[in-house]
């Protein structure tokens, strides 16, 4: 009977041990150890130099850094919204009677789940400046070519543009589903009342999918923070630092000029910049 009671008692352990053993290794020890070096100096190679409170000083001294950071900013600016309006577009669309749905909706997803290197590659042919389709296309209407990548007010944009049709239709998946949520008698009672289709988009889908928009801004952004395989394919950063985000900024830090205590510093402080954005947009828009 006591043999029986012990058991039961280890048994629990047993059975969340590889969650906690995971937990410890690949959790646990990598924040503890991140936060560990960034008191430190480190090339990987030397043994580790105590440094204090260095890294952070040179980080709010680092010009670029914050160059990267609002870099990424405006990245979000435009890739967020144009993401929203145009996933929301084609879904309302898709949510129609229309015939291939099955067809559009699977086409619209199929980017997804290309490797974003492979898209990237296709799309820095689609900019080149003298070989490119975009260039070639303006050219045959009489229209100057566009330095699409190569000029550095329209490097960024020219990135978030690619990136909205690499993802969009991961977006249009989630608000088709949000759409379908949406009870018919309210449309049907907004008919009743002569709404118009306009009318009843925004005073009836809109609040309604308000969790779904939610769940496609807090994703966008996180993922728009991520932002590294375009502009490490198509720029490098360039040109004049105008496409250098804060993840590729931070790579090179670290996998280029072997700064791991310092790209470690920057890390934390942009998780931390992260943290407080997703925190202010779920109060903006739990407010509204």
């Amino acid at each position: 009977m006591k043999n029986r009671i012990t058991k039961n008692k280890i048994l629990p352990y047993i059975f969340v041990s590889p969650y906690i053993l995971h937990f410890l290794l690949f959790v646990a020890f990598p924040v503890i150890f991140s936060v560990f070096l960034t008191f430190h100096k480190w090339n990987i190679i030397s043994p580790m130099e105590f440094s204090g409170l260095n890294n952070y000083f040179r980080l709010f001294q680092d010009a670029v850094f914050f160059k990267s950071i609002g870099n990424t900013l405006i990245f979000l600016v435009i890739h967020i919204p144009l993401q929203i309006i145009v996933a929301l577009f084609i879904a309302e669309i898709l949510n129609q009677n229309i015939k291939f749905k099955g067809f559009y909706r699977s086409a619209f997803f199929l980017p997804v789940i290309v490797s974003g290197v492979v898209v990237t590659m296709l799309w820095q042919q689609l900019y080149g400046f003298d070989s490119g389709l975009l260039n070639r296309l303006l050219i045959s209407v009489g229209l100057p070519k566009v330095g699409w990548l190569i000029d550095p007010s329209m490097a960024m944009p020219s990135i978030a543009i690619m990136a909205t049709w690499k993802n969009v239709g991961l977006y249009i998946i989630l608000f088709l589903v949000g759409l379908q949520t949406v009870p018919p008698h309210y449309y049907e009672a907004a008919e009743l009342e002569g709404a118009t289709h306009w009318q009843k988009f925004f005073h009836i889908t809109l609040p309604m999918i308000n969790p779904t928009i939610f769940m496609v801004v807090i994703l966008s952004t996180i993922g728009g923070f991520s932002l590294f395989i375009e502009p490490y394919i198509m720029t490098g950063g360039g040109p004049l630092n105008s496409t250098i985000s804060a993840v590729l900024y931070i790579y090179k830090q670290g996998f280029f000029y072997y700064h791991m205590g310092y790209a470690t510093t920057l890390g934390l402080f942009f998780a931390m910049l992260i943290l407080l954005v997703v925190i202010l947009q779920k109060k903006f828009i739990e407010k509204d």
